[in-house]
Order: C-alpha cells, then structure tokens, then sequence
C-alpha cells in the first residue's frame, strides 16, 4: 500500500520512529540499528515501509533501503517469524550478516536475534537458502560497505574450486581477520589453515 514515506522524524524512540508526512503523524517500527543512523529531530528522512494487517491492527515497519526490506519481507515468509521477529533479528544483524549466515549454515549467528532459538534459526536457513546466492552476497555487501571486499571474493571462490563447499569457503573466510593490505592469495593461505 505504502512503496515508501518521505516527511520530517518528529521523534524517535527504540525501535520508533514518528514521521510527519504532510501534517499526518505515521507511527514506524524500525529496526533498532536504524534509529542510530537516523536525521536529527526536524529533518526529512524516506523510510522505506512494509505495512502489517492484522485482524485489530495496522503496522506500518519501516527500513532506510531497499535491500533492507527486501530481507525483511524473507524472513516473514518464513513460516512462524512474523513481522516483530523479522524486526528483532534486523535490530542486531545487518542484512549483510543475515545473508552470510544463511549461506553458511551459521545457527549461532541468526541464534543472536531475541526469540530465534536453534531450531527457529535452523528453520531460517533451511527456507531461505536457495533464496541467496554468494555471488550476490558479496555483491550487496560490496554495495553496502562501499568497500572493496573483491580478495575475500576471490579467496572464497578459489576454496570453492579445490573442492570445498560454499558454506565451509564462506565460513573460513568470515573466521579470518582481514586487513586492507591482504590480498586473496593470503586469505587463501589463512583460509585453509582454518579448514585443515
């Protein structure tokens, strides 16, 4: 119904944003990492919305970007995480972080989310995974970071061709920490000293 909203943060609380759009006050739940990277009282911001019906409520989330609500959209179809669940996990896991952990099987990651238990996580992963492909991973994370990560790439896809799979490449890449100066060849070298 709403693509998006574009007005002036009257007030933001956790999790809340008030946004005043032509002089009609429209209550948003937002992730809780998004209220940090919100305008100051006054400014104009565009939220980007998902609005909920219930049988007794309307409720308008609201995401800074595409591909935020993108994600969230995902997580609802998930069968048993509504939209406050999808909510939660978006409060403490990038999008980045969420699809990374999808592609490599990573429980205890999605587990970090409030009321995301093991099985709920596994659940996640399992409906989810076909859904994500590494390749666009890394590209989205490339888009959000605005940094090169094209080594780790490379590093990943080098595992993948000596015969490991995607998840265990993905996994002892993201184990590893990496600075600017790391090419993919000793990423790799790290890389598989973590698999061996």
């Amino acid at each position: 119904m709403f693509a998006y909203l574009k007005g002036t943060v009257e007030e933001i609380t956790d999790g809340t944003l008030i946004l005043d759009v032509n002089g009609i006050g429209y209550q948003i739940a937002v992730p809780a990492m998004d209220t940090l990277g919100l305008p100051e009282l006054g400014e104009t911001v565009k939220i980007y919305t998902y609005l909920s019906v219930r049988e007794d409520t309307f409720q308008l989330y609201g995401f800074r970007s595409l591909d935020d609500l993108s994600v969230f959209k995902l997580l609802i179809s998930v069968n048993g995480i509504g939209p406050k669940a999808a909510l939660g996990i978006l409060s403490v896991l990038t999008v980045d972080d969420i699809r990374f952990a999808i592609l490599s099987d990573d429980i205890k990651t999605l587990g970090k989310a409030p009321g995301i238990g093991s099985k709920t996580a596994k659940k996640i992963i399992l409906e989810l995974k076909d859904k994500f492909s590494l390749d666009e991973a890394f590209e989205k994370k490339l888009e959000n970071s605005q940094t090169d990560n094209s080594a780790q790439e490379e590093a990943v896809q080098a595992l993948v061709s000596l015969g490991y799979s995607n998840s265990d490449a993905l996994r002892a890449v993201r184990g590893i920490e990496i600075s600017d100066d790391m090419d993919a060849e000793k990423i790799l070298k790290l890389a598989l000293k973590q698999l061996l």
